[in-house]
């Protein structure tokens, strides 16, 4: 869980920071810097009011918990989960070249209006977004308690990662290109994905929600056991011990979905989810190439319509 805030938090606390620092930077350079306050006042209220959506998430939570019904909360916390790191990724890789030109635009708007309120809000709902997204993740990779990943050593090593990283960019010493460095992020958020979609497609079978055609496709708990008491459960059938511990199998569970009795849909799933993941990467590469070259001949050939 811990690996999974630290990476979570990192990269919403980071996306965060990055979009706020270019606005404030870009402010201050244009002599401007009276309206950065009311940039990290959006930024703070929207702070709180993560924290009071995460209040109200925990209580709702509670409630489902009461009812019996926290299972079925459960199962949709991690497929939306899944839909929202995967939007994620493909939203920060598609504007991480031009993120900087969008908000000194919609900066440029404010300040010839006299627009204040535009200010606040626009750091508002940018700080917010994300705020919201990691109330969700928490909830997901803890199975609602989401106090438990705000106050772990993940989500506060990942927002000191996330706070250090910004600062370099801004002053210079980081000179790895935006877009690479969400590209390496991106795919480490990809796994936590797909291992979130598993999870989910297991939790289902498990309340017989959904069936399946073959329930247990292999079985390895003899070389990697998914959690400690299979470890001791197979040790006292067999007497013979797994090759690997069960606290291995349990980290790999969490991170990335592992399973030693997976179902011929868990493979299905997560394999399927790769394959939508690189159509999807193809589909834009290839839009994005097309686009270029239709720019470049526009540009050789300006009478051609």
């Amino acid at each position: 869980m811990e690996i999974q805030a630290l990476l979570i938090t990192f990269r919403e606390v980071l996306e965060a920071l990055l979009i706020i620092g270019i606005i404030t930077t870009y402010l201050k350079r244009m002599d401007h810097s009276k309206y950065t306050k009311f940039v990290w006042l959006g930024a703070g209220l929207a702070v709180l009011a993560s924290i009071g959506v995460a209040i109200l998430f925990q209580v709702v939570f509670t409630g489902f918990a009461a009812m019996g019904s926290e299972i079925y909360l459960k199962i949709g916390i991690m497929v939306v989960s899944t839909l929202l790191l995967t939007q994620m990724v493909f939203w920060m890789a598609s504007h991480s070249k031009n993120l900087k030109g969008e908000m000194e635009g919609k900066m440029n708007k404010f300040i010839s209006t006299g627009n204040i309120i535009g200010m606040v809000i626009h750091s508002f709902l940018v700080v917010l977004r994300e705020g919201i997204e990691t109330v969700f993740f928490f909830a997901a990779i803890t199975g609602g308690n989401i106090g438990a990943a705000m106050q772990g050593w993940g989500a506060i090593t990942g927002t000191l990662i996330a706070i250090a990283v910004s600062y370099m960019f801004f002053k210079g010493t980081m000179r790895v290109p935006l877009k690479t460095f969400f590209k390496v992020t991106g795919a480490f958020i990809i796994l936590i994905s797909a291992g979130l979609l598993v999870q989910a497609i297991s939790m289902m079978q498990d309340i017989n929600l959904i069936g399946s055609v073959m329930y247990h496709v292999y079985d390895i708990t003899w070389l990697l056991p998914e959690h400690p008491i299979d470890y001791a459960h197979y040790l006292r059938d067999t007497g013979v011990a797994p090759l690997l511990s069960g606290d291995i199998g349990i980290f790999l569970k969490a991170l990335f979905g592992y399973s030693s009795m997976p179902s011929i849909e868990e493979i299905i799933a997560y394999l399927g989810y790769f394959a939508g993941i690189y159509l999807l990467t193809s589909t834009r590469s290839t839009k994005t190439e097309q686009s270029a070259e239709n720019k470049q001949v526009n540009v050789l050939n300006p009478q051609m319509k």
